[in-house]
């Protein structure tokens, strides 16, 4: 299940760093960093899996239960595009380490047994708010605790780490929900948040102060002046036909797709870990082919059908294939998220250097604001059409879409 993108393409020159992955977990800080993001993936991984499930169990509407696997990533893109400058502060430690706190808050209050699903949602969304600033923290941190060269490989690892976190907490997930209420689910996904900010606390020094330079910003302009700039450079991106295309092929399809995935609870309670599970293992796949093993011509080649693929093994739900031969499919489907890298170099390769940074953050934005239209479009379609066929339909579309916008991406390089 795609959750906050830390992806990001790298060129020919950075993609190989001198040292390796070991010498990296020798690092005590960047070791702490990295513990935490495992331990905050998989408490995300299995509060998210409990709060579908008991929302399932409450009001059996497709509908609610995507939108509560999901829905936080409305919250996500509000924090993107609000305080996500907290994320440079000149405290960065401490900004994480409270961000951390009001995580642990949120996931304990969900363990409640008797809270009000109206107030589970609420809960959502202040933790999708302050997760994406948590993120951007957490980043920031990386860029100072590891060198410059082996920033791009600590990223890497992270990356997959998360990804096969995200496989492990679905299964996981699953059996503690055979043997376990949700509400203690949560329990666990508390305790594992809290291990986290513990490793944070432990391990990471505050880094006061932050110099100008190459890829640092100078003094901060005012508040007002910050957001005219950022408009300016949000008009400027989409005004270029070519980046449009690019970010329409980055958002929709993903987005239509993560749809698909947020009806498994409702398409087959008993085995929707297996196939969420089976999509984390897909794409963690795809990302580690094409990301580490393909050039980026081939990557640029492979594009076009890694679109195709992340829609085309969904059409068989319709159907009705038995879950082996659906958790294959979905594995399959997964692979097809990696077609975001070759697209994301396009789209760097078409932005200015100055506002890049920013170009990055729009992109991600507004992949994880589709990701959360998709769960609501679909559970609302599923709603008349129920589970299967809308998957059936929702892949239909997303490989039209693509179709679709293909001379318009190809015209962009």
């Amino acid at each position: 299940m795609p959750s906050d993108d830390t992806s990001a393409p790298t060129s020919p020159s950075t993609a190989t760093p001198a040292t390796g992955y070991r010498a990296l977990l020798r690092n005590r800080e960047f070791t702490g960093l990295y513990v935490s993001l495992t331990l905050t993936v998989a408490a995300s991984t299995l509060s998210g899996f409990a709060l579908g499930t008991l929302v399932d169990e409450r009001t059996g509407s497709p509908l609610l239960t995507a939108v509560s696997m999901y829905g936080a990533t409305f919250a996500t893109v509000l924090g993107a595009l609000t305080l996500m400058s907290v994320a440079d502060g000149r405290r960065p430690r401490r900004t994480l380490v409270t961000l951390q706190c009001v995580s642990l808050a949120g996931v304990a209050a969900q363990a409640v047994p008797g809270l009000p699903l109206a107030a589970r949602f609420g809960l959502l969304l202040v933790l999708g708010f302050f997760q994406s600033l948590g993120a951007g923290a957490r980043m920031g941190l990386l860029a100072e605790v590891v060198p410059a060269s082996t920033y791009v490989l600590a990223r890497s690892l992270m990356n997959i780490t998360s990804g096969g976190t995200a496989v492990l907490g679905f299964t996981v997930g699953a059996v503690l929900l055979r043997h376990l209420s949700p509400h203690e689910v949560f329990a666990v996904a508390a305790v594992l948040t809290g291990l986290g900010l513990v490793a944070v606390a432990t391990t990471v020094r505050e880094y006061s102060t932050r110099p100008a330079g190459p890829g640092r910003p100078g003094p901060r302009p005012g508040a007002l002046s910050g957001l005219r700039r950022t408009w300016a450079a949000n008009v400027e991106l989409f005004s270029h036909p070519g980046r449009r295309a690019l970010l329409l092929n980055l958002w929709v399809p993903n987005g239509l797709i993560v749809g698909c995935e947020a009806l498994f609870i409702s398409y087959d309670p008993a085995h929707a870990g297996v196939l969420l599970a089976a999509g984390s293992a897909g794409m963690l796949l795809g990302d580690l082919t094409v990301g580490r093993l393909l050039t980026a011509d081939r990557r640029r080649r492979c594009a076009f059908a890694l679109r195709l693929l992340l829609a085309a093994p969904y059409l068989l739900f319709a159907a009705s294939p038995p879950t082996a031969v659906a958790a294959v499919a979905v594995f399959v489907a997964g692979a097809g998220f990696a077609a975001t890298l070759p697209l994301q170099e396009q789209l760097l390769a078409l932005t200015p250097d100055p506002v890049r940074g920013q170009v990055q953050g729009v992109e991600s934005a507004g992949r994880m604001t589709w990701q959360g239209i998709g769960a609501a479009l679909a559970g609302g379609v599923a709603l008349y059409l129920g589970p299967g066929p809308t998957i059936t339909a929702l892949a239909a579309l997303s490989v039209t879409v693509t179709v679709l916008s293909r001379p318009f991406v190809a015209r962009a390089r």
